[in-house]
């Protein structure tokens, strides 16, 4: 009996196998790609410098998701009148936010007289939701301006991947949905290159450490919005923050994204 039959469907079957593993891997990344550009949604916790016992005492300072900005103002505020007026002399972390994003020379003169220890950025582009980004900085504006070239060369390289994966998809609905997936995320991450390589107004919030004194002259400042005390913090490799986005001035909720197509429903 001839074995070209039943070997051919063997190998069809192997080609199958092969083509389902690959469209499996690229589902996967794809996956992994909006996680990304959506960083926004990831630790986004459960309460306002709250010591969180169940992920190994970690402390969360900010905003929760979905919780009240000005609530969160007038808390943060009454924290700091209170280490003021009880007279502490220490030196406490605290979470500075800013009315809006900034430069990196725009930093100097709001944070002078503090120690710091690193910014938030996120390139604020219209209806797209892209990555919120911690720069460790001690020195402004050259650390910052530093970690915006590390981040820019980071997004130029995630852009030219999405490139290829774009390149090495086919025409069945899956893939044409994969092709929306990867071409918003290409287009995001060139966004973000351009951006930060044009050290751009980008910095919305800064970890800093100084005497409540000196915190309360800097929530006086122009271009701070909040400056939220966190003397519970004394490792910040044990620390979370959450600072709120300029635009946010209600409620703590992801940034409008319709400017990213989504993958239409398989039939």
């Amino acid at each position: 009996m001839s074995l070209s039959g039943p070997l051919g469907v063997l190998r069809r079957l192997r080609r199958g196998a092969a083509r389902l593993r690959g469209l499996v891997l690229i589902a996967m990344l794809a996956a992994i790609a909006v996680t990304a550009t959506t960083v926004w949604l990831a630790g986004r916790g459960a309460g306002t410098a709250a010591r969180d016992t169940t992920s190994g005492s970690v402390v969360r300072v900010g905003v929760a998701d979905g919780a009240s900005i000005p609530d969160y103002a007038q808390r943060s505020r009454a924290e700091l009148a209170a280490l003021v007026a009880g007279g502490h002399t220490g030196e406490t972390v605290a979470l500075v936010t800013f009315g809006a994003y900034l430069a990196p020379d725009q930093l100097p003169p709001v944070l002078a007289g503090v120690a710091l220890s690193q910014v938030y950025a996120r390139v604020p582009a219209s209806n797209l939701q892209t990555q919120i980004v911690r720069l460790d900085a001690f020195r402004v504006p050259a650390d910052v301006t530093a970690g915006m070239d590390r981040i820019a060369a980071k997004k130029n390289a995630e852009a030219a991947d999405y490139a290829r994966l774009v390149a090495g998809l086919g025409t069945t609905d899956s893939e044409r949905d994969l092709r929306a997936v990867y071409t918003s995320g290409q287009h995001i991450a060139t966004v973000e290159a351009a951006a930060y390589r044009a050290h751009c107004a980008c910095v919305y919030a800064a970890v800093v450490r100084a005497a409540p004194a000196a915190l309360d002259q800097l929530a006086h400042r122009d271009g701070v919005r909040v400056v939220d005390p966190a003397p519970e913090v004394q490792q910040l490799d044990r620390a979370v923050f959450l600072p709120p986005l300029p635009e946010q001035r209600e409620l703590a909720v992801p940034p409008d994204n319709s400017g990213q197509p989504a993958a239409s429903p398989s039939g």
